[in-house]
């Protein structure tokens, strides 16, 4: 290349350099203020999610999926400083999303409500629930699905979805629990001496709280029996201890007091076709 290829070759640079020049450094730029800005709004979310106790799977996948969005975008914005029609790019992006998402329809609901468990707490890893047919401890939280640990040590998995889709009944929710028990007498018993045998049980036991007020009273007159409903207040950690605790001392102070408990029975009269009653038994 002589001297005047070399100056021709440097005049035909210069008009590019103007042209583009400026281009370049602003595409640059947003790609460099993209990058920063991802950084800081991805940092922010992870340190807004962990301050709330959010699952640490998904304080990494939103501060992850926050942090990419914007700089696709900052990728976008840069090529638009060279001509290029990012129109039609955003519209690929946005089809293939549609594509996605019909395509992972059921996991994206799912992962939906993971994070709406994960941001309003229902319940807890610990917590006993019953919920979608299922009842058992929670073991874990994931993005798609809550895993169960059953009273019999099963492992239930139970998609998001169907936990935020139905009814959610947290037993471990609040520190204490009622319990309700039914004492039954006979109809020829004293009720009003059953029920001092009856708080005299629940007065006995330790684990009894004594606020809230236990109650005793007379629930119906059953075919065979009197019915009493027995509702004692005991922390929720002591529920079925106490539970079966009582079911055993109620029976043992009923039965020492010389109180019935009853079974079902029926009286049956048999007559003769004259109508005169010839048996009576019970």
């Amino acid at each position: 290349m002589d001297y005047q290829d070399g100056q021709a070759a440097i005049g035909q640079l210069i008009p590019l350099l103007t042209n583009y020049g400026l281009q370049i450094l602003g595409a640059i730029a947003i790609l460099v203020a993209g990058r920063i800005v991802a950084g800081l709004f991805g940092g922010a979310t992870r340190r807004a999610l962990t301050r709330h106790e959010i699952d640490e799977s998904l304080v990494g996948f939103a501060a992850g999926f926050v942090k990419g969005g914007i700089i696709v975008f900052a990728v976008i914005a840069a090529l638009s400083q060279f001509g290029v029609q990012t129109t039609s790019f955003v519209a690929v992006i946005g089809a293939a999303g549609l594509a996605v998402g019909l395509a992972l329809q059921g996991s994206l609901s799912n992962f939906a409500a993971g994070v709406l468990i994960l941001l309003f707490r229902p319940f807890r890893v610990g917590d006993l629930i019953e919920s979608a047919g299922s009842r058992g401890k929670v073991q874990e939280i994931g993005i798609l699905a809550t895993t169960l640990a059953t009273p019999d040590n099963q492992k239930v998995i139970l998609p998001n979805g169907a936990l935020m889709n139905g009814k959610i009944v947290n037993v471990n929710a609040f520190p204490t629990r009622r319990i309700d028990l039914v004492a039954s007498i006979a109809y020829n018993d004293d009720v009003d001496q059953a029920r001092d045998v009856l708080r005299a049980v629940l007065a006995a036991h330790p684990k009894v709280l004594k606020d809230p007020e236990s109650v005793v009273e007379v629930l119906e007159m059953a075919d065979s029996s009197v019915n009493l409903v027995v509702r004692p207040w005991v922390e929720t950690a002591d529920y079925w201890a106490v539970y079966f605790e009582l079911n055993r001392a109620i029976k043992l102070e009923l039965e020492r007091h010389g109180l019935t408990i009853p079974f079902p029975q029926r009286d049956i009269h048999l007559f003769q076709p004259n109508n005169r009653r010839i048996e009576s038994d019970s």
